[in-house]
């Protein structure tokens, strides 16, 4: 299995997981020209994509939905175009692929993540979330790649400019997680399977890179771990 990550942050996100000549793309944030740029890059196009896989409906995830009618879409949410619907703790396939939503919390009626299983290895895909349940835990452990929201820094957040409402929410259980929440999170659910981790989401405000690997790095103690940040509009591969 590997991964592409074409965007992550406020601004659009977009994932490729590809496998046994299969891809999956986990939402459609940004603008057309940007994914299309990002496409040539590595030499595919829209239709490339087998399946699209919705988190949310926040426009970050969902804006270009309507180029990818040639995929099967997956949504937990809503959509003006034919898809299948999505509901936490319900597993489905696709392909060879085994994919296992799982609740987030976030501001908005529906939104999951994703735990996606090639029959060889797994990969958790969770952002847009203000915590996560000691429940899911057992469901999250020993996967070989996790791509997981480290949001912002609490200090760092409140010194920025946005209204005391935007940072109230962004604090919330229906907020993002912090650096240290996404620690934590991960330091409960690594074990001697996990091969990359990669810190997603990241606000461009009110956080840093270097203070989000050395957080999160602290609280896992692996030095057997790849840590990797993923940038808004920057190329990012992993997996095998």
């Amino acid at each position: 299995m590997k991964y592409t990550i074409l965007a992550s942050g406020s601004k659009g996100n977009a994932c490729i997981v590809e496998s046994q000549g299969v891809r999956l793309m986990i939402d459609c944030g940004t603008t057309k020209k940007y994914l299309t740029q990002r496409f040539a890059e590595i030499d595919m196009n829209f239709s490339d994509i087998d399946a699209l896989l919705i988190t949310h409906d926040h426009t970050d995830h969902t804006s270009q939905v309507k180029h990818f009618q040639e995929s099967t879409l997956f949504s937990p949410s809503i959509l003006n175009w034919e898809y299948q619907h999505v509901i936490p703790y319900e597993s489905f396939k696709f392909a060879h692929f085994d994919i296992f939503p799982i609740k987030t919390s976030h501001d908005v009626q529906d939104s999951v993540g994703y735990i996606i299983c090639d029959g060889y290895e797994t990969l958790v895909y969770i952002t847009d979330t203000g915590y996560i349940r000691d429940y899911d835990l057992q469901f999250l452990k020993g996967a070989d790649y996790y791509i997981l929201e480290s949001n912002h820094d609490p200090e760092l957040l409140m010194q920025t400019r946005r209204p005391y409402s935007i940072k109230r929410r962004i604090l919330s259980d229906t907020g993002h997680l912090s650096n240290e929440e996404a620690g934590l999170v991960l330091s409960k659910i690594v074990d001697a399977n996990t091969k990359e981790i990669v810190l997603a989401h990241m606000s461009e405000e009110a956080n840093e890179v270097a203070l989000a690997l050395s957080t999160v790095q602290e609280l896992v103690d692996n030095e057997h771990i790849d840590f990797n940040v993923a940038k808004q509009f920057e190329l990012m591969f992993g997996g095998n």
